[in-house]
């Protein structure tokens, strides 16, 4: 029994996703012609109170893409120095839209309405423009934390203020829904465009979600083309993402409950330096000085145990659909005497 803890990604498709997936129609998505794909993005797009939403084959494009509908060339996107956008997508806000990152220094990957007023350039034609602010929801090295819904309200008030587009990355944000209890609605109602993932959390192989209002999404279905994401027959995997919305979002608080008590076991262990608050699926873990990270990860290794390595010591792990109690109980054990 092999338990896989490196990421929410590392899920297959269930027996029953996978003959939602063998039955679906489909058809030429280039000429906008599949009617699965279609039903998923009309679906998402009311689930969120907004007009258009349009699917990709990954997060990183979505939100590359929706940071190129926002900016233009020299401009500047505010966001935390923990943001996905920042340290994990290649460098892409440069490459794709020749902007530049202002770096929050927030706390896991949060920040405040007042820090992202202070952070706006002043309008000197010398300073590089401000025009776009960005969020993750959960926050992923801030180890699955939620905001708190009110700041997102202030941080609101001010692009308004500073007209400023407002992106949210929603990789997981249906795990922070179900951890707050919020809708989908609550988001559409304070973000310009979202970004969700089908492939974390909700177990499908593969897609992700660019949601948004008719003017600021009207050229990205251009913009995917540039960016080399058009695709034909693609109803087989939004057929995956329909059958997730109706059969695995309620059950991510089952992830939840079980990271919850790998916290509660790392926490007792000698070895172990600190855990960081855990809110919902992501488990981060930090080894006392003079542990050997990669020592660590082979120990667990040896017992068909898989997790990542952080650096500095630290390390990850994701609960996930495939995770069941079996591997939750052989984990637990397995901790207190590594």
């Amino acid at each position: 029994m092999i338990i896989d803890l490196r990421s929410d990604t590392v899920t297959k498709p269930s027996k029953a996703m996978l003959e939602a997936m063998l039955s679906a129609q489909v058809g030429d998505d280039v000429f906008r012609e599949d009617p699965t794909v279609n039903a998923l993005e009309e679906r998402m797009a009311q689930m969120f109170g907004k007009q258009k939403a349009l699917f990709f084959p990954s997060g990183s494009m979505a939100n590359q893409v929706a940071i190129k509908l926002h900016t233009n060339p020299g401009e500047q996107v505010i966001c935390d120095k923990y943001a996905h956008i920042y340290n994990y997508e290649v460098g892409g806000v440069a490459f794709h839209s020749g902007a530049s990152c202002k770096l929050i220094d927030g706390n896991r990957g949060m920040f405040t309405a007042k820090q992202v007023e202070d952070a706006i350039n002043p309008s000197e034609y010398y300073y590089s423009q401000t025009s776009l602010v960005e969020v993750e929801n959960t926050t992923n090295k801030g180890g699955g934390a939620c905001w708190d819904f009110q700041e997102f309200q202030h941080i609101q008030q001010v692009c308004k203020t500073n007209d400023l587009g407002l992106h949210l990355d929603g990789a997981r944000l249906w795990n922070a829904m179900v951890a707050k209890h919020e809708s989908p609605i609550q988001y559409g109602e304070i973000f310009d465009t979202i970004s969700v993932c089908l492939s974390k959390g909700l177990g499908c192989p593969v897609g992700s979600v660019l949601i948004g209002d008719e003017d600021i999404m009207k050229k990205s279905l251009s913009l995917r083309k540039l960016f080399g994401g058009n695709m034909r027959q693609i109803g087989y995997l939004a057929a995956a993402g329909l059958y997730a919305l109706d059969n695995h979002i309620e059950r991510l608080s089952e992830d939840h409950k079980r990271a919850k008590e790998i916290g509660e076991v790392l926490s007792k262990l000698s070895i172990i330096k600190k855990v960081e608050p855990i809110e919902t699926n992501i488990v981060i873990f930090e080894l006392n000085d003079g542990m050997d990270e990669s020592t660590f990860i082979n120990k667990l290794l040896e017992k068909d145990i898989r997790i990542i390595g952080m650096g500095s010591n630290k390390l990850r792990m994701v609960t996930h659909l495939d995770y069941i109690d079996a591997m939750h109980h052989k984990l637990l054990s397995t901790l207190r005497v590594v």
